[in-house]
C-alpha cells in the first residue's frame, strides 16, 4: 500500500515541477516584459508555440533531475541536496535551451526573459521543495506517512542508527523493534525476537523495511538475514560494521565477480568538478590580486619597515598528495630559526607591531592567493601543515593524511566552524575528512562567505 501510493505522490510530484516550470516561463515574460517594460503587448510572446517549448522544456529538465536521482523514493535526501541537484539541473538545461533556440532560430527569445526565467524557476522549484519539508515534518509528526522498519542487530551500530533516527524524526521513520541478543538492550528498547524467529518476524505486513546492523562477529549469520528477507519481499539496507571509516560517497567497482568498494573517494576526482573548482580558484585569485592590490602595497611597505627582513615569507607545508610547496604569508615576525618548527602564541617577542595586527585580522594570509593562483593551494580546502608537524600527527591523530588527497586551502570548513590555532586536531581533522565527503561548490561559496563575514578574526592563541 505505502508503495503504491508513492508511486502515485511521485507522479503528481512530477507533474506538479512540470507545471512549475511552465509558469516560471509565464511569470519570467510577465516580470521582464510587462512589469519592468510596461509593455503588455510583448506579451504576446506567449503563443502556443512558447508554451509548446516550455513544455519541450520541462520534459528536459525532468530528464534531467531523474538522471540524478532527484525522484528517487528515498527519505535521506537532505534539502540542501535537492536545491543543489535544482540550481545544476536547471543551469544546465537552459544553456542547451539557449544553444538549441539560438541555433536553430525557434523563437526570437529575450535574454531577459530567460534570466528571469533561470531565476524564477530555481526560485519556484527550491522553494517548493521547502514547503513540502514543512508539511511532511508536520504530517509524520502526527503518526502519518512514517516508514515501519525493523533493525537486525542489538549492537553498536544498532542503538546508533535508533538514535539517527531519533535525532532526525522529521525523515519519518518508526522504529518497530530489534532483532538478536536481547540482553544487549536496555529497557526502552523493544525486543522482537532472536535471529531463529525472524522468519515469522519479517513475514508481517506492517514492515516497509529492514536495517542489517550486524557486528563484526555476527556476520556470518548475514547469509540467513539476506535470504529471509528476501523470501518475505522486504526490502533492506546494510549498515557495515566499517560504518566509521567508509566515507559519504564510496565508488563499487566491479572486477569480474569481485565487487569493490573504494573508501576514500571524493568528487574532486571527477575531471569536471576539478576543472570547475580550479577554474573558480584561478579567477577568483587573480581578480582578488587585482583588486587588493593597494591593500597589499600598503601592508607590504609596513611590513618593510617594522623591522629587517624580507617582506614575505616562505614556509615550506605539505600539500597535494603529500608533496611540499612553499607557502606565502607577510612576515609577521623578526627573523629567526624557529619558524619551521614552532607554532607562535599570542605574547611571542619575536612578533613585530604590525605582524601582530596582520595575525589577529588574518591579512597576514593574504599572499596565498598567489599560491591559489599558482596551483599550489586552492582558496577552500583542509588547512596545510609544517612537515614537522605532519610527520608528528599521522603517527597519533587516525586518518590525518587523507586530508592532503585535495589541494589545501586558505581557509576550510574546520576554521569557520572555529577550529584554528590552539584547538582539537581531531576535531579538526573530522571536519576536514566532513568537507572532503560532501564537497560541493556551494559548499565552497558557503565557507568564503562565512570566512569574509567573520571569519577572517583570529581569537585563538596559537596560530599555524
Amino acid at each position: 500500500m505505502i508503495r503504491k501510493n508513492q508511486e502515485f505522490l511521485n507522479r503528481v510530484n512530477i507533474l506538479l515541477d512540470m507545471m512549475l516550470v511552465i509558469l516560471s516561463y509565464m511569470l519570467a515574460s510577465w516580470i521582464r516584459l510587462d512589469f519592468f517594460e510596461g509593455d503588455s503587448k510583448n506579451m504576446a510572446g506567449i503563443s502556443t508555440k512558447t508554451i509548446l517549448l516550455a513544455i519541450a522544456y520541462s520534459l528536459v529538465l525532468f530528464l534531467l533531475l531523474s538522471i540524478f536521482g532527484f525522484y528517487n523514493t528515498t527519505r535521506t535526501r537532505k534539502l540542501t541536496w535537492k536545491a543543489r541537484t535544482i540550481f545544476l539541473c536547471v543551469t544546465i538545461s537552459t544553456l542547451i535551451a539557449t544553444t538549441v533556440f539560438f541555433v536553430f532560430r525557434l523563437i526570437d527569445f529575450s535574454r531577459g526573459v530567460i534570466l528571469v526565467f533561470y531565476l524564477v524557476t530555481i526560485i519556484l522549484l527550491t522553494g517548493k521543495y521547502a514547503f513540502m519539508r514543512l508539511v511532511l515534518r508536520r504530517f509524520r509528526g502526527n503518526g502519518y506517512n512514517l516508514k515501519h522498519v525493523v533493525v537486525i542487530g542489538t549492537g553498536k551500530l544498532a542503538k546508533q542508527y535508533r538514535d539517527d533516527i531519533a535525532k532526525e524524526s522529521e525523515l519519518g521513520f518508526h522504529l518497530i523493534g530489534f532483532v538478536g541478543n536481547q540482553n544487549l538492550l536496555g529497557e526502552e528498547d523493544k525486543w522482537l525476537g532472536s535471529f531463529k524467529e525472524l522468519d515469522s518476524i519479517l513475514s508481517s505486513p506492517d514492515i516497509s523495511e529492514v536495517i542489517i546492523a550486524l557486528e563484526p562477529e555476527e556476520y556470518s549469520g548475514v547469509w540467513q538475514i539476506i535470504p529471509a528477507c528476501e523470501k518475505n519481499g522486504v526490502k533492506y539496507s546494510v549498515i557495515p560494521f566499517y560504518n566509521d571509516i567508509i566515507p559519504a560517497n564510496p565508488v563499487i567497482e566491479t572486477i569480474g565477480h569481485s565487487k569493490l568498494i573504494n573508501m576514500r573517494t571524493n568528487r574532486l576526482e571527477n575531471m569536471g568538478w576539478a576543472i570547475l573548482k580550479r577554474g573558480f580558484d584561478f579567477v577568483s585569485s587573480f581578480i582578488g590580486i587585482i583588486l587588493l592590490s593597494p591593500l597589499l602595497i600598503i601592508i607590504a611597505i609596513g611590513v618593510k619597515l617594522s623591522s629587517p627582513g624580507p617582506i614575505l615569507f616562505r614556509q615550506k607545508r605539505v600539500g597535494y598528495m603529500r608533496k611540499d610547496f612553499q607557502m606565502l604569508k607577510f612576515r609577521s615576525m623578526k627573523q629567526n630559526d624557529e619558524a619551521n618548527i614552532s607554532w607562535t602564541t599570542d605574547d611571542d617577542p619575536r612578533r613585530t607591531r604590525i605582524g601582530s595586527f596582520l595575525r589577529k585580522t588574518s591579512l597576514d594570509e593574504l599572499p596565498q592567493l598567489i599560491n591559489v593562483l599558482k596551483g599550489d593551494m586552492s582558496l577552500v580546502g583542509p588547512r596545510p601543515e609544517l612537515p614537522h608537524f605532519v610527520e608528528q600527527f599521522k603517527e597519533t591523530i587516525p586518518y590525518y593524511m587523507v586530508k592532503h588527497q585535495v589541494k589545501p586551502g586558505m581557509t576550510g570548513w574546520a576554521q569557520v566552524n572555529g577550529y584554528r590555532g590552539d584547538t582539537s586536531i581531531e576535531k579538526r581533522i573530522e571536519l576536514d575528512l566532513w568537507y572532503i565527503d560532501n564537497w560541493s561548490p556551494l559548499l565552497d561559496i558557503r565557507i568564503l562567505a562565512k570566512t569574509v563575514f567573520g571569519g577572517m578574526l583570529n581569537h585563538e592563541k596559537m596560530k599555524t
